[in-house]
């Protein structure tokens, strides 16, 4: 066994005494006042957070507490670590599959704790940190270094280590549940009759993957980004970061008035846990009317709320002049994406009305658009007859597709000219973009 580094031992013993100090100076910040009754008190919290008193007290009750990601406590209050399997499972470790869990965490998921709330701080001891890594992990590395610097008796370090270093291990002798827990029977065989044909599962709550979800709506409903991001919508200006909302948000309450029971993580969040609503859609229906009077459907698509917004949005990007480079292209790109799916969106909905519509002579649509947002009316003779243009076939898949395009590249051309200087490059991209969107929706059309 290598000798003790003196300075790595000296660098440990400096990150106790300043976690104790702090510890000790929040205790005694309460206790300012210099009667005869504080003094007293004074002196035992100082005798209580001298090095080997509170490191003796901290091992002796690390068993009233552990390291979980999966808490129990979390679904009812009432279970007790030693009588209920609370589990530790490294987020990085759980298999990847195409549902939300708590392996999208990866390997920098926040770590909980749960049990004896009296306890915690000795967690909070383990986390702090001496060279980029926690205390728990020289713990359980049974660092030689930090066994000296915890006592200058051997035989109390080291059992005082062992003891920190199961912080993470369950406290139940063997798997249990508990009868206030989540349980559910899943039917795995033949016979519902058969109390063997089913597997009883415990479903439990993931701390870390709770706590992720509140910091993230936290940040994305206070964050000073949020709020700057907020302000330019308003005002009606490009901001890179999106504006998220969350609507018929919950929260729930776990732990009641003493957070601090359930765990760490829920002690840091005030006991608050968001609910995301499950709820289907509430469709805002729109009467769906033919497109009459207008020369073009781009004179429509372009009054649309959300087609506004891209345009805007688009408009004031590119008036910030930003860098030539891939990012730039990549989100330029995925505005006009969104506005294609708008135009799509629209000759979808323009369809589901009966077929014939454009035979209307308020109908001023050229041949293309007819055909594409009409297409029933085109597909047999008898609507065709009622038609004020003959169809050339060709014109269903290729002719017609390269109109709309042209249309619409023509259409945001107009729509960022003022105040852009647009051309002819940036006409052909545009078409170009809309092209293979416009030539597979065409033929889904006819082919239905």
């Amino acid at each position: 066994m290598n000798s003790p580094d003196p300075q790595r031992v000296s660098a440990f013993k400096r990150v106790i005494e300043e976690f104790l100090k702090q510890r000790l100076d929040a205790k005694l910040e309460k206790l300012k006042e210099e009667n005869d009754g504080n003094i007293e008190k004074r002196l035992s919290e100082r005798d209580r957070f001298a090095s080997q008193n509170w490191l003796a007290n901290a091992a002796k009750g690390i068993q009233s507490i552990q390291m979980a990601t999966h808490v129990v406590k979390a679904t009812h209050p009432d279970p007790k670590i030693r009588d209920v399997t609370n589990l530790f499972v490294a987020a990085d470790r759980l298999c990847p599959h195409s549902y939300v869990g708590s392996h999208v965490l990866g390997s920098t998921f926040e770590m909980d704790v749960t049990g004896d709330a009296a306890a915690l701080p000795t967690f909070k001891f383990l986390l702090e940190e001496f060279d980029g890594k926690t205390l728990l992990h020289f713990m359980q590395q049974r660092d030689p270094d930090l066994l000296t610097a915890l006592s200058d008796n051997a035989a109390t370090a080291s059992e005082w280590m062992e003891a920190f270093a199961t912080v993470d291990l369950p406290r139940c002798p063997r798997p249990a549940s508990h009868t206030r827990a989540k349980q559910l029977y899943w039917f795995t065989g033949d016979d519902p009759h058969d109390d063997g044909h089913y597997h009883l599962l415990a479903p439990m709550y993931s701390s870390p993957l709770a706590h992720r979800i509140y910091r993230t709506i936290q940040e994305d409903r206070f964050g000073d980004l949020a709020k700057e991001a907020r302000e330019a919508r308003k005002s009606e200006i490009y901001h890179p970061t999106p504006v998220r909302e969350y609507s018929e948000l919950a929260i729930q309450k776990i732990g009641g008035t003493k957070p601090q029971i359930i765990s760490k993580l829920n002690n840091e969040r005030r006991g608050d846990n968001y609910l995301l609503a499950s709820l289907p859609p509430v469709w805002k229906t729109v009467a769906v009317q033919p497109v009459l009077g207008v020369d073009s459907v781009f004179q429509h698509y372009g009054r649309r709320r959300e087609v506004l917004r891209l345009v805007r949005l688009l408009r004031d990007f590119l008036a910030s002049d930003p860098p030539p480079n891939k990012p730039t292209r990549n989100r330029i790109d995925a505005l006009v994406a969104d506005l294609l799916d708008e135009l799509l969106h629209l000759a979808a909905e323009v369809r589901s009305l009966a077929p014939g519509w454009s035979g209307d002579p308020a109908c001023r649509l050229n041949t293309a658009e007819r055909l594409w947002l009409d297409p029933a009316a085109h597909s047999n003779e008898g609507a065709r007859e009622g038609a004020r243009e003959s169809v050339p076939p060709a014109l269903v898949t290729d002719e017609a597709a390269e109109r709309i395009a042209g249309g619409f590249a023509n259409w945001l051309n107009a729509r960022l000219r003022k105040p852009l200087p647009m051309g002819d490059a940036e006409y052909l991209h545009w078409r170009k973009l809309a092209l293979a969107e416009i030539e597979d929706d065409l033929r889904e059309a006819h082919d239905e």
